[in-house]
């Protein structure tokens, strides 16, 4: 009798002592997750992701070009589909940017508004361009894309919203 209340005793620890443990995400406060949401980088294209990433992830005590004596400073970031240039303060907040993408993946409904209003054109090339300013609190998108038709080319502008500029 004593073994099997020794038995359950040991037993009651063994399945106390596994117990289940939930791991809480960790929460991140980003300093400019502002850029991020007014840019909509979830809908953008994988490369633009990319260096959209690296912008909000730079960090400005690794580099040189940060000086404790200017209120600003510029650092630039390239790839091969594309570039940024971004302003940020001495608090490493984004100021301003401006980002120029070639040949990148149109968004569906980009595509769709030059199909309805060009039939028969087919995209020869695209550059997409973003400005943003966070204390004007605006974003500037736009794609220039070259369609032709035959021995015909044109090049047409659009917003993100596929409306003709």
């Amino acid at each position: 009798m004593k073994t099997i209340v020794f038995i359950m005793f040991l037993f009651g620890l063994t399945v106390l002592s596994n117990a289940q443990t939930i791991a809480l995400q960790e929460t991140v406060i980003e300093l400019n997750n502002t850029y991020l949401n007014a840019v909509n980088a979830d809908n953008a294209a994988e490369c633009v992701k990319i260096l959209e990433e690296k912008v909000v992830n730079y960090n400005r005590e690794l580099t040189p070009l940060y000086n404790e004596v200017y209120d600003t400073y510029k650092v630039s970031f390239y790839i091969p589909e594309g570039k940024i240039i971004a302003v940020y303060n001495t608090d490493g907040k984004i100021i301003r940017t401006i980002e120029k993408y070639n040949n990148v993946r149109l968004p569906l409904i980009v595509m769709q508004a030059i199909a309805k209003r060009f039939p028969n054109w087919g995209i020869i090339s695209d550059a997409y361009h973003i400005n943003y300013h966070c204390e004007k609190d605006t974003v500037k998108q736009e794609y220039k894309i070259k369609i032709k038709n035959e021995n015909e080319i044109i090049t047409v502008k659009t917003n993100e919203t596929g409306m003709f500029l």
